[in-house]
């Protein structure tokens, strides 16, 4: 793999600085206005499908060191094949797919609540206006199961951040084009074939737990959505023999 290519050098930079600021004080506002937010919510900005994927939990480590560590070990290959702007151009395509599944399944988790709600008696316009004051009612646990009502208010108040739909995304690139390297999980420590390796933290990981995720704090549904769109990419380029040609 040896140093970093030129475009995960500076996209780790970027998330490195925002990191540092984040946990040296300005961590709210850079939530309030470039974590990706609920569209329903106040503080959604367009731009947030996109800034989201430069943030990383500012309570701990391990989210951006996972991130980037596997940002450069599946990326660099990838890059030195591909180029840098195709590099880049498959990155932020993953990494949108994951912020609009994720956004998709709030929406999911958020219309399962809201319709036990309305049809209790309040419009949908004061249940927004109760979730954008910070408050809700005990008694919409009364209404629905907790799961329900936990996943309706997850949906509208947590914010999502992270580089892990794009990193996804890169994982599926990398098992496509490497499909026999070996890999291992720390948990399973025997090596594993990427093209098996891959699938089975989608699937055996977040897809299973994805769908009962509605208070999750992990956003499984981006990790989905940037795994599907880098395989539909790494699909229909190889189909057409795309993946051959560098961009730059």
């Amino acid at each position: 793999m040896g140093g970093l290519t030129d475009a995960i050098k500076h996209l780790i930079i970027i998330n490195v600085i925002l990191f540092i600021a984040g946990i040296t004080g300005l961590g709210d506002t850079l939530y309030e206005h470039f974590a990706l937010w609920f569209p329903e919510n106040p503080n959604f900005r367009i731009w947030q499908v996109i800034s989201h994927m430069f943030l990383h939990d500012f309570t701990g480590f391990f989210h951006i060191l996972f991130n980037m560590y596997a940002l450069w070990a599946f990326g660099t290959p990838l890059e030195r094949v591909w180029g840098r702007n195709k590099f880049l151009f498959f990155y932020f395509s993953a990494g949108i797919g994951g912020a609009l599944l994720h956004i998709a399944s709030n929406y999911y988790f958020f219309n399962q609540g809201l319709d036990v709600i309305t049809g209790a008696g309040l419009t949908e316009q004061r249940v927004v206006e109760i979730l954008s004051n910070g408050q809700y009612s005990p008694d919409w646990y009364q209404l629905a199961s907790q799961g329900t009502i936990d996943g309706f208010m997850n949906a509208f108040n947590a914010p999502a951040v992270g580089a892990s739909g794009a990193v996804y995304g890169v994982l599926v690139a990398f098992a496509f084009m490497y499909p026999n390297a070996e890999l291992m999980l720390i948990f399973l420590p025997v090596p594993i074939k990427a093209k098996y390796f891959v699938p089975l933290m989608i699937f055996g990981y977040d897809i299973l737990y994805g769908l009962g995720s509605a208070g999750s704090n992990v956003a499984h549904f981006a990790h989905i959505g940037g795994a599907l769109i880098g395989f539909i990419m790494m699909w229909y380029w190889k189909k057409n023999q795309f993946n051959q040609n560098r961009w730059n």
